[in-house]
């Protein structure tokens, strides 16, 4: 087995959807972001096809606690209780607690949400080990640094493996399946930050890595091509959602409009077949509503800013 193996955990029966990375060494073996609950059998299979079984898993890297990055963490973590699980500080509490995180994704993905993500359970104080940033961690032969890297979520981190130059980024480098040079966007709410992004992928860049790993999908073995591409899309996205949002379209002309304009884009780069799988991957309608809403808080605060 390669240092680093990409798991495709064959999210609700699409490939390339969902990757969870294996970080093995001689005597360690851990998962950076071990996909929604949804996916549990598929990754005891891709596992077990490598010789390894839960119980051989040392710990979790938790990029950010969305259900589709961090899902099977609990089920995980009861099947091994001396599994060790990283995330932020922020995150933490939702994963030891998952009810408001659970009932936040319900309102977005309704009757769909079991299917797609199947259980969450909560994972034992005991088994969490927070993380702020800048820490350095230790497995095997693998040292890995830790750096926040916000904008996508306020408790998103990025991991860079020194031994193999490699930075897992979760989601601040939208999704590519394996290396595409087309990069879509991922911006759910509640917690885009434009600027905060910037800085995370400048701050991912500083760390010079020699190939990315993203979780929706693979590799990037181009990072500065790969940052620099993706920071121009999002903010091009940014950009035609401030353009909908200034038309007064009702809500759903907006994400219509925005599905539209967004579709164009990439079937310009993209096959049919390659578009109908990204979008499904990406959901665009939680793309704009977390972008419009970045747009409404900065129109408020600029606004309470004036009148104060």
């Amino acid at each position: 087995m390669e240092p680093i193996t990409a798991i495709d955990l064959n999210w609700v029966g699409h490939p390339r959807s969902i990757a969870c990375a294996v970080l093995r060494s001689e005597n360690s073996a851990i998962l950076i972001d071990p996909g929604p609950g949804s996916t549990l059998s598929t990754l005891r299979e891709q596992l077990a096809s490598h010789g390894l079984a839960v119980s051989d898993i040392n710990g979790i890297l938790l990029t950010h606690i969305h259900l589709d990055h961090a899902g099977a963490t609990g089920a995980l973590a009861c099947e091994n209780p001396r599994l060790r699980v990283y995330v932020h500080e922020k995150g933490a509490p939702h994963m030891s607690a998952p009810d408001r995180l659970l009932q936040s994704a319900s309102r977005l993905y309704g009757n769909a949400m079991q299917h797609l993500f199947g259980d969450f359970l909560p994972v034992p104080c005991e088994n969490l080990h927070i993380l702020k940033g800048g820490e350095a961690l230790t497995f095997g032969g693998h040292r890995l640094q830790v750096l926040y890297t916000p904008g996508h979520a306020s408790h998103h981190l990025t991991y860079l493996d020194e031994q193999t130059g490699t930075a897992f980024i979760g989601d601040t480098g939208g999704i590519s399946v394996n290396g595409h040079p087309f990069i879509l966007p991922a911006t759910p709410p509640p917690d885009i930050s434009l600027e905060l992004w910037d800085a995370s992928l400048d701050a991912i860049k500083s760390l010079r890595p020699c190939r990315l790993f993203l979780t929706h999908y693979s590799f990037s073995d181009q990072p500065e091509i790969h940052i620099e591409h993706y920071r121009e899309r999002l903010h091009h996205w940014s950009e035609r959602t401030a353009s909908i949002l200034a038309s007064g379209l009702e809500e759903e002309a907006c994400i219509q409009k925005f599905s539209e304009e967004v579709d164009a884009d990439a079937a310009r780069y993209l096959s049919p077949e390659e578009l109908r799988h990204y979008s499904f991957t990406a959901a665009l309608n939680l793309s704009w509503m977390g972008l419009a809403r970045y747009h409404r808080k900065r129109a408020e605060n600029a606004s309470s800013s004036t009148t104060g």
